[in-house]
């Protein structure tokens, strides 16, 4: 009877450790600068929207698909913000984390707007640059939960689709946008996002 009590008690504390570590990260979400963007219109599925100039760090991975990719981009780019870096100066974690969705996949972070590229450390490990992508218009379709391949596939095919529907003319730059940092369970978001002619 004791090792029963003993058990639900540790339980009820670890249940309760889980919810305050989630809640925390919930409201951390809020302090996190994001890629700005204005919705131009929304429809049903999907929304148009324009993203102003933003400069990011980016690696590009050898592997294909976000299983095999997602892992380890972020870990590359998660280290050089976190202090790997010539400096070992820490910069502000933002969002999404992008993915290109090609061949070669490239994953990026967004630099805080505060900084500009010659403020921004030299990164100890090779591979990792710094890219300005220009203002552009994209169509950005959404789902919850977790991300894997099966599902950036649905959805980009229901973009597609959606897209061919309205006549509303697209570039083959795909992209995932992923919201929430990995060990977030509750609220997750997530965006299958395509540059527009």
């Amino acid at each position: 009877m004791k090792k029963m009590k003993t058990a639900i008690i540790i339980l009820l504390v670890i249940l309760i450790a889980f919810a305050f570590i989630q809640l925390y990260f919930i409201h951390g979400q809020k302090n996190i600068e994001t890629y700005p963007y204005v919705v131009k219109k929304k429809y049903a599925q999907f929304e148009i929207r324009t993203y102003e100039t933003t400069l990011f760090t980016s690696v590009k991975l050898s592997t294909k698909g976000y299983k095999n990719s997602s892992s380890k981009g972020f870990s590359v780019l998660a280290g050089y913000i976190f202090g790997n870096n010539e400096r070992n100066e820490k910069i502000s974690m933002t969002s999404p984390v992008s993915m290109s969705l090609e061949d070669s996949m490239t994953m990026m972070f967004m630099v805080p707007k505060k900084l500009s590229k010659d403020m921004l450390p030299k990164p100890n490990q090779s591979g990792i640059e710094f890219k300005e992508e220009p203002a552009k218009t994209l169509a950005a379709i959404g789902f919850s939960g977790w991300a894997d391949d099966t599902k950036i596939e649905k959805y980009k095919q229901l973009l597609i689709t959606a897209l061919d529907a309205e006549g509303i003319k697209y570039t083959n730059h795909f992209y995932f946008f992923g919201y929430n940092a990995p060990y977030e369970v509750f609220n997750r978001k997530n965006e299958v996002i395509v540059e527009l002619q």
